[in-house]
């Protein structure tokens, strides 16, 4: 996965480095250790980078949407469901005793009646201010530090960064249009990605380029019609999951078969990936975007 090894330029070389990649990406960085703290989160951003560190959460919120929504790392079967990452079942939660509770200001209000369970830790990622990919950096630091496994959180940055460089060097990124990135909210609105956001680092990283421009908020998107998206030259990449009917709405829907990229059948979907997560769906979103890009061979 290096410039020393041009052959991975050839589309199917590059079907098959990203096979390879993703089943390297799969794996956490480390095997899963029981000698860490029991740790519980209502937060998939933090559950997936535990897993990543090679720590096994005590618990976690919502564990069969986090299936759904982030996907990979997959949790192992050991993680208890705390029920909504809103409204967690406390009483289960102070029946496991965890040593610590890590949730990010999306549940700060929790955190009184968390407290009377175990010290909580409040960690911040998609923040105005600062550089989005040194952010994930910063909370994977911040995890790693307080499950006693700082050079496994030194070892998960470096490995992202020289991942997404490998994957770099299989596109020919003037070959690829601009890119449109969006997740459907119903069958006529969708998030749009751009600024601030987890694609937009990894777009940077891989020197592709993002066709919106227009603003987004602090999570690094914009709710949108789909007629926003109308006369925008890009290359369209849905991120699923599709809400329940929307597909089947959609075939019928003259304004979403308008589209260009529908149109000349150009459209990429790409499998679930955390667009709020860290350093693990950052990667997962890399390999899936490239393996799209390299059996395209651009547009």
């Amino acid at each position: 996965m290096t410039d020393a090894y041009p052959m991975f330029r050839h589309i199917a070389s590059t079907h098959f480095l990203a096979g390879l990649a993703l089943l390297l990406l799969l794996a956490p960085t480390h095997a899963l250790r029981a000698d860490t703290p029991a740790i519980a989160t209502l937060d998939w951003t933090i559950a997936e980078t535990l897993v990543a560190l090679g720590v096994a959460p005590q618990a976690v919120a919502q564990t069969d949407a986090y299936r759904d929504w982030v996907g990979e790392p997959p949790l192992p079967a050991s993680v208890t469901d705390l029920g909504l990452r809103t409204q967690p079942n406390l009483e289960l939660l102070a029946s496991l005793e965890p040593e610590r509770i890590l949730i990010s200001p999306m549940f700060a209000n929790l955190t009184p009646r968390l407290s009377r369970i175990a010290p909580v830790e409040n960690l911040s990622l998609y923040t105005p201010e600062g550089d989005t990919w040194e952010q994930m950096g910063k909370l994977t630091r911040q995890v790693a530090q307080l499950v006693g496994r700082p050079h496994a959180g030194e070892r998960l940055i470096a490995d992202a960064e020289a991942y997404l460089a490998s994957l770099r060097t299989t596109l020919d990124s003037s070959n690829h249009s601009p890119l449109l990135i969006v997740q459907f909210m119903d069958e006529r609105h969708v998030r749009v990605f751009g600024n601030n956001g987890l694609y937009q680092a990894v777009l940077d990283r891989l020197g592709l380029v993002n066709a919106w421009q227009g603003q987004t908020n602090d999570w690094g998107f914009s709710l949108v019609g789909i007629e926003a998206l109308v006369d925008i030259e890009a290359r369209l990449v849905v991120v699923e999951p599709y809400p329940v009917g929307v597909k089947a709405q959609l075939a019928n829907s003259g304004l979403w078969q308008h589209l260009p990229s529908v149109r000349d059948d150009t459209l990429i979907t790409l499998p679930p990936v955390w667009s709020f997560g860290a350093l693990p769906s950052a990667k997962r979103f890399a390999t899936e975007l490239v393996a799209a890009l390299g059996g395209s061979n651009g547009n």
